[in-house]
Protein backbone atom coordinates (compact mmCIF):
# COMPACT_ATOMS: atom_id res chain seq x y z
CA UNK A 1 0.00 0.00 0.00
CA UNK A 2 1.62 3.45 -0.65
CA UNK A 3 1.20 6.30 1.26
CA UNK A 4 -1.66 8.53 0.62
CA UNK A 5 -0.93 12.54 -0.23
CA UNK A 6 -3.46 14.20 1.30
CA UNK A 7 -2.78 17.13 -0.51
CA UNK A 8 -3.36 15.34 -3.73
CA UNK A 9 -6.08 12.60 -3.01
CA UNK A 10 -9.38 13.66 -4.29
CA UNK A 11 -11.24 15.20 -1.37
CA UNK A 12 -8.90 15.96 1.03
CA UNK A 13 -7.79 18.97 2.12
CA UNK A 14 -11.15 20.56 0.84
CA UNK A 15 -13.27 20.41 4.10
CA UNK A 16 -15.14 23.33 4.82
CA UNK A 17 -17.69 23.64 7.44
CA UNK A 18 -20.44 24.30 4.84
CA UNK A 19 -19.87 20.61 3.86
CA UNK A 20 -20.50 18.65 7.35
CA UNK A 21 -22.90 16.19 8.08
CA UNK A 22 -24.25 17.24 11.58
CA UNK A 23 -26.55 14.33 12.09
CA UNK A 24 -29.41 13.21 10.36
CA UNK A 25 -32.17 15.35 10.19
CA UNK A 26 -30.02 19.03 11.44
CA UNK A 27 -29.38 21.99 9.15
CA UNK A 28 -25.31 22.49 9.03
CA UNK A 29 -25.73 26.01 10.80
CA UNK A 30 -28.28 24.74 13.41
CA UNK A 31 -27.55 25.71 17.00
CA UNK A 32 -27.50 23.09 19.96
CA UNK A 33 -31.40 22.29 20.63
CA UNK A 34 -33.69 23.43 23.71
CA UNK A 35 -36.34 21.24 23.11
CA UNK A 36 -35.10 17.88 24.59
CA UNK A 37 -38.89 17.12 25.63
CA UNK A 38 -39.50 17.13 21.80
CA UNK A 39 -37.13 14.93 20.40
CA UNK A 40 -35.66 11.64 21.16
CA UNK A 41 -32.68 12.07 23.78
CA UNK A 42 -30.07 10.71 21.43
CA UNK A 43 -31.40 13.10 18.61
CA UNK A 44 -31.11 16.50 21.12
CA UNK A 45 -27.85 15.66 22.21
CA UNK A 46 -26.27 15.04 19.11
CA UNK A 47 -27.63 18.10 17.94
CA UNK A 48 -25.84 19.52 20.88
CA UNK A 49 -22.30 17.66 20.09
CA UNK A 50 -22.71 18.74 16.50
CA UNK A 51 -23.00 22.33 17.31
CA UNK A 52 -19.87 21.94 19.93
CA UNK A 53 -18.22 20.21 17.22
CA UNK A 54 -18.60 22.62 14.83
CA UNK A 55 -17.47 25.34 16.67
CA UNK A 56 -14.57 24.47 17.62
CA UNK A 57 -13.36 22.87 14.68
CA UNK A 58 -13.89 26.24 12.96
CA UNK A 59 -11.88 28.21 15.64
CA UNK A 60 -8.78 25.81 14.58
CA UNK A 61 -9.71 25.78 10.71
CA UNK A 62 -7.90 23.77 8.68
CA UNK A 63 -9.14 20.10 7.46
CA UNK A 64 -11.15 17.77 9.37
CA UNK A 65 -12.30 14.41 8.97
CA UNK A 66 -14.48 13.61 11.33
CA UNK A 67 -17.47 10.85 12.92
CA UNK A 68 -18.58 11.34 15.93
CA UNK A 69 -21.74 9.33 17.31
CA UNK A 70 -24.34 9.16 20.72
CA UNK A 71 -26.78 7.01 22.24
CA UNK A 72 -29.99 6.88 21.18
CA UNK A 73 -32.06 5.95 24.23
CA UNK A 74 -33.69 3.17 23.99
CA UNK A 75 -32.39 1.77 20.52
CA UNK A 76 -28.77 -0.19 20.96
CA UNK A 77 -28.18 1.55 17.44
CA UNK A 78 -25.62 4.73 17.97
CA UNK A 79 -27.05 7.50 16.07
CA UNK A 80 -24.79 9.74 14.10
CA UNK A 81 -23.73 13.41 14.99
CA UNK A 82 -21.13 14.39 12.84
CA UNK A 83 -19.90 12.92 9.43
CA UNK A 84 -17.87 14.80 7.66
CA UNK A 85 -15.23 13.52 4.82
CA UNK A 86 -15.89 10.14 6.78
CA UNK A 87 -14.46 8.13 3.96
CA UNK A 88 -11.43 9.76 3.18
CA UNK A 89 -7.90 7.69 3.55
CA UNK A 90 -6.05 9.42 5.68
CA UNK A 91 -2.69 8.86 7.57
CA UNK A 92 -3.61 7.89 10.66
CA UNK A 93 -0.51 8.14 12.67
CA UNK A 94 -0.16 6.43 16.43
CA UNK A 95 -4.65 6.64 16.41
CA UNK A 96 -3.88 3.31 14.20
CA UNK A 97 -1.95 1.86 16.80
CA UNK A 98 -5.48 0.47 17.86
CA UNK A 99 -5.44 -1.45 15.43
CA UNK A 100 -2.28 -2.77 15.90
CA UNK A 101 -2.91 -3.78 19.17
CA UNK A 102 -6.35 -5.58 18.17
CA UNK A 103 -4.14 -7.51 15.55
CA UNK A 104 -2.26 -8.69 18.39
CA UNK A 105 -4.94 -9.49 20.73
CA UNK A 106 -6.73 -11.29 17.52
CA UNK A 107 -3.89 -13.55 18.29
CA UNK A 108 -3.89 -13.47 21.90
CA UNK A 109 -7.85 -14.63 21.92
CA UNK A 110 -6.49 -17.33 19.34
CA UNK A 111 -4.03 -18.88 21.16
CA UNK A 112 -0.86 -18.03 19.11
CA UNK A 113 -0.20 -15.74 21.66
CA UNK A 114 -0.20 -15.06 24.80
CA UNK A 115 0.62 -11.61 26.99
CA UNK A 116 3.00 -13.34 29.81
CA UNK A 117 5.31 -13.83 26.97
CA UNK A 118 8.57 -12.31 26.37
CA UNK A 119 9.64 -9.85 24.04
CA UNK A 120 13.29 -8.66 23.04
CA UNK A 121 14.13 -5.31 23.32
CA UNK A 122 17.46 -4.70 21.00
CA UNK A 123 19.40 -1.89 20.41
CA UNK A 124 18.54 -1.95 16.93
CA UNK A 125 15.05 -2.30 17.61
CA UNK A 126 14.24 0.94 19.30
CA UNK A 127 13.05 4.58 17.76
CA UNK A 128 15.74 7.22 18.76
CA UNK A 129 13.93 10.69 20.26
CA UNK A 130 10.24 10.56 19.29
CA UNK A 131 7.66 9.10 22.19
CA UNK A 132 7.28 6.27 24.75
CA UNK A 133 9.48 5.24 27.08
CA UNK A 134 11.74 2.57 25.39
CA UNK A 135 14.08 4.79 23.88
CA UNK A 136 14.78 6.35 27.63
CA UNK A 137 16.12 2.85 29.33
CA UNK A 138 20.04 3.31 27.58
CA UNK A 139 20.54 0.00 28.68
CA UNK A 140 19.63 -3.16 26.27
CA UNK A 141 18.88 -5.63 25.19
CA UNK A 142 16.20 -6.40 27.91
CA UNK A 143 12.97 -8.26 28.25
CA UNK A 144 9.56 -7.08 29.17
CA UNK A 145 6.50 -8.96 28.45
CA UNK A 146 4.13 -8.48 25.36
CA UNK A 147 1.19 -7.03 28.09
CA UNK A 148 4.20 -4.47 28.71
CA UNK A 149 4.50 -3.78 25.30
CA UNK A 150 1.24 -3.07 24.55
CA UNK A 151 0.46 -1.19 27.80
CA UNK A 152 3.09 1.13 26.53
CA UNK A 153 1.94 1.35 22.83
CA UNK A 154 -1.89 2.74 23.95
CA UNK A 155 -0.81 4.48 26.94
CA UNK A 156 2.27 6.61 25.88
CA UNK A 157 2.02 6.04 22.25
CA UNK A 158 5.37 3.86 22.64
CA UNK A 159 7.02 4.39 18.73
CA UNK A 160 9.26 1.48 19.63
CA UNK A 161 6.66 -0.54 20.81
CA UNK A 162 5.09 -1.05 17.24
CA UNK A 163 8.39 -2.06 16.30
CA UNK A 164 8.11 -4.99 19.09
CA UNK A 165 4.04 -5.69 17.99
CA UNK A 166 5.80 -6.35 14.58
CA UNK A 167 7.63 -8.93 16.07
CA UNK A 168 5.26 -10.82 16.51
CA UNK A 169 2.74 -10.13 14.00
CA UNK A 170 3.98 -8.61 11.12
CA UNK A 171 2.83 -6.18 8.63
CA UNK A 172 1.11 -8.18 6.08
CA UNK A 173 -0.26 -10.59 9.01
CA UNK A 174 -1.78 -7.85 10.69
CA UNK A 175 -3.42 -6.17 7.73
CA UNK A 176 -5.12 -9.26 6.97
CA UNK A 177 -6.49 -9.67 10.50
CA UNK A 178 -8.00 -6.14 10.08
CA UNK A 179 -9.69 -7.07 6.55
CA UNK A 180 -11.18 -10.26 8.06
CA UNK A 181 -12.74 -8.10 10.77
CA UNK A 182 -14.42 -5.39 8.34
CA UNK A 183 -11.52 -3.09 8.05
CA UNK A 184 -10.04 -2.94 4.41
CA UNK A 185 -9.19 0.75 5.02
CA UNK A 186 -7.51 0.60 8.44
CA UNK A 187 -3.93 -0.70 7.65
CA UNK A 188 -0.16 -0.63 8.08
CA UNK A 189 1.99 -0.15 5.26
CA UNK A 190 4.37 -2.52 4.49
CA UNK A 191 8.12 -1.60 4.45
CA UNK A 192 11.34 -3.79 3.58
CA UNK A 193 11.70 -5.80 6.58
CA UNK A 194 8.22 -7.84 6.47
CA UNK A 195 8.52 -7.16 10.49
CA UNK A 196 8.17 -3.76 10.51
CA UNK A 197 5.34 -1.13 9.08
CA UNK A 198 4.40 2.66 9.22
CA UNK A 199 2.00 2.90 10.63
CA UNK A 200 -0.78 3.44 7.64
CA UNK A 201 -4.08 4.61 7.13
CA UNK A 202 -7.83 4.29 7.57
CA UNK A 203 -10.75 6.53 7.81
CA UNK A 204 -13.27 8.46 10.27
CA UNK A 205 -16.05 5.63 9.89
CA UNK A 206 -13.76 2.77 9.80
CA UNK A 207 -12.12 3.83 13.06
CA UNK A 208 -15.32 4.38 14.78
CA UNK A 209 -16.89 1.63 14.01
CA UNK A 210 -13.57 -0.24 15.18
CA UNK A 211 -14.22 1.27 18.49
CA UNK A 212 -18.12 0.53 18.30
CA UNK A 213 -17.14 -2.97 17.70
CA UNK A 214 -14.68 -3.25 20.35
CA UNK A 215 -17.33 -1.94 23.64
CA UNK A 216 -19.58 -3.88 21.97
CA UNK A 217 -17.55 -7.30 22.27
CA UNK A 218 -17.71 -8.35 19.01
CA UNK A 219 -13.97 -7.50 18.08
CA UNK A 220 -12.27 -9.22 20.68
CA UNK A 221 -13.01 -11.93 23.75
CA UNK A 222 -13.99 -10.43 26.75
CA UNK A 223 -10.31 -10.59 28.41
CA UNK A 224 -8.96 -9.24 25.62
CA UNK A 225 -11.63 -5.92 25.20
CA UNK A 226 -11.19 -4.97 29.07
CA UNK A 227 -7.22 -5.07 28.38
CA UNK A 228 -7.26 -2.95 25.33
CA UNK A 229 -10.23 -0.27 27.18
CA UNK A 230 -7.81 -0.22 30.39
CA UNK A 231 -4.81 1.19 28.40
CA UNK A 232 -7.16 3.82 26.66
CA UNK A 233 -8.40 5.04 29.88
CA UNK A 234 -5.28 4.84 32.12
CA UNK A 235 -4.30 7.93 33.87
CA UNK A 236 -0.92 7.80 31.73
CA UNK A 237 -2.88 7.80 28.51
CA UNK A 238 -3.13 11.33 26.18
CA UNK A 239 -4.36 14.11 28.34
CA UNK A 240 -3.54 17.14 26.14
CA UNK A 241 -6.47 16.64 24.11
CA UNK A 242 -10.68 15.47 24.82
CA UNK A 243 -9.55 14.39 28.58
CA UNK A 244 -7.19 18.00 29.41
CA UNK A 245 -10.02 19.94 31.32
CA UNK A 246 -11.21 16.98 33.34
CA UNK A 247 -11.16 15.61 36.67
CA UNK A 248 -9.54 12.64 37.48
CA UNK A 249 -13.04 10.57 37.95
CA UNK A 250 -13.81 12.20 34.40
CA UNK A 251 -11.15 11.04 32.66
CA UNK A 252 -11.73 7.47 33.39
CA UNK A 253 -14.89 7.97 31.38
CA UNK A 254 -12.56 8.70 28.92
CA UNK A 255 -10.99 6.15 26.49
CA UNK A 256 -8.80 8.06 23.77
CA UNK A 257 -5.71 7.65 21.53
CA UNK A 258 -3.76 10.55 19.96
CA UNK A 259 -2.10 10.77 17.26
CA UNK A 260 0.62 13.34 15.36
CA UNK A 261 3.05 13.74 12.66
CA UNK A 262 3.50 16.44 10.57
CA UNK A 263 0.77 18.61 10.27
CA UNK A 264 -1.58 16.31 11.85
CA UNK A 265 -2.92 16.12 15.10
CA UNK A 266 -5.77 13.48 15.27
CA UNK A 267 -7.76 12.00 18.27
CA UNK A 268 -10.57 8.74 18.57
CA UNK A 269 -11.58 7.72 21.58
CA UNK A 270 -15.50 6.98 23.58
CA UNK A 271 -16.88 8.71 26.63
CA UNK A 272 -18.52 6.34 28.86
CA UNK A 273 -21.61 6.84 31.35
CA UNK A 274 -21.03 6.77 34.98
CA UNK A 275 -21.72 2.91 34.69
CA UNK A 276 -19.03 2.39 32.12
CA UNK A 277 -21.21 1.81 29.33
CA UNK A 278 -20.42 4.05 25.92
CA UNK A 279 -22.33 7.01 25.20
CA UNK A 280 -20.38 8.86 22.75
CA UNK A 281 -17.69 7.95 20.15
CA UNK A 282 -15.29 9.88 18.20
CA UNK A 283 -13.06 10.13 15.62
CA UNK A 284 -11.42 13.75 14.94
CA UNK A 285 -8.59 13.27 12.67
CA UNK A 286 -7.39 17.13 11.42
CA UNK A 287 -4.48 18.29 9.39
CA UNK A 288 -3.49 21.60 7.73
CA UNK A 289 -3.89 24.28 11.12
CA UNK A 290 -1.06 27.00 11.62
CA UNK A 291 1.58 25.94 13.87
CA UNK A 292 2.85 22.77 12.40
CA UNK A 293 6.21 22.70 14.24
CA UNK A 294 4.14 22.44 17.85
CA UNK A 295 3.63 19.31 19.36
CA UNK A 296 2.17 20.27 22.30
CA UNK A 297 -1.11 21.53 23.87
CA UNK A 298 -1.47 25.05 22.27
CA UNK A 299 -1.34 23.74 18.93
CA UNK A 300 -5.09 25.36 17.45
CA UNK A 301 -6.22 21.36 16.61
CA UNK A 302 -5.50 20.19 20.27
CA UNK A 303 -6.95 23.52 21.90
CA UNK A 304 -10.19 22.79 19.95
CA UNK A 305 -10.69 19.10 21.32
CA UNK A 306 -9.47 20.55 24.70
CA UNK A 307 -12.60 22.63 24.15
CA UNK A 308 -14.87 19.83 22.68
CA UNK A 309 -13.59 17.05 25.50
CA UNK A 310 -15.70 18.94 28.43
CA UNK A 311 -18.93 20.15 26.33
CA UNK A 312 -19.21 16.30 24.88
CA UNK A 313 -19.22 14.99 28.40
CA UNK A 314 -21.96 17.61 29.46
CA UNK A 315 -23.96 17.08 25.81
CA UNK A 316 -23.88 13.31 26.99
CA UNK A 317 -25.24 13.45 30.88
CA UNK A 318 -27.52 11.20 31.52
CA UNK A 319 -27.80 9.07 28.44
CA UNK A 320 -26.67 5.09 28.81
CA UNK A 321 -26.09 2.71 26.06
CA UNK A 322 -28.93 -0.51 26.41
CA UNK A 323 -27.74 -4.11 25.48
CA UNK A 324 -24.28 -2.61 25.79
CA UNK A 325 -21.62 -4.34 28.54
CA UNK A 326 -20.61 -1.76 31.43
CA UNK A 327 -16.97 -1.85 31.95
CA UNK A 328 -16.47 0.13 34.53
CA UNK A 329 -12.91 1.47 35.02
CA UNK A 330 -10.24 1.13 37.39
CA UNK A 331 -10.24 4.32 39.66
CA UNK A 332 -7.51 6.23 40.27
CA UNK A 333 -5.41 5.87 43.45
CA UNK A 334 -2.21 6.98 43.74
CA UNK A 335 0.85 5.83 45.63
CA UNK A 336 2.72 7.07 47.93
CA UNK A 337 5.84 4.51 47.95
CA UNK A 338 6.18 1.35 50.41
Amino acid sequence: MSRVDRRTAPGIGTATTAGVVLGTATPAMAAPSSGRGLETPGRARADEVAAIYRRERTRAGGNWYAYLSVANGTDPTPLPAVREQPDTVVEAYSVNKIAVATAVLDKVDRGMLSLDQRVEVTEGIVVPGGDGIFSLDGAYPSLVTLGHVLAALLTVSDDTAARLCGLVCPAAELNQILVGKGFPRTQVEPVADPDRFYLGTSTARETHDLLQALVRGTLLSPGSTGFLLDQLRAPIAFTDGIRRTMSSAERARIATKAGWFADARHEAGLIFDPAGRPVLTYVLFADGQADPGNFGSTHPAVRARAAMGPAFLAAVDGLTSPGVPARRPTMYQPSNGG
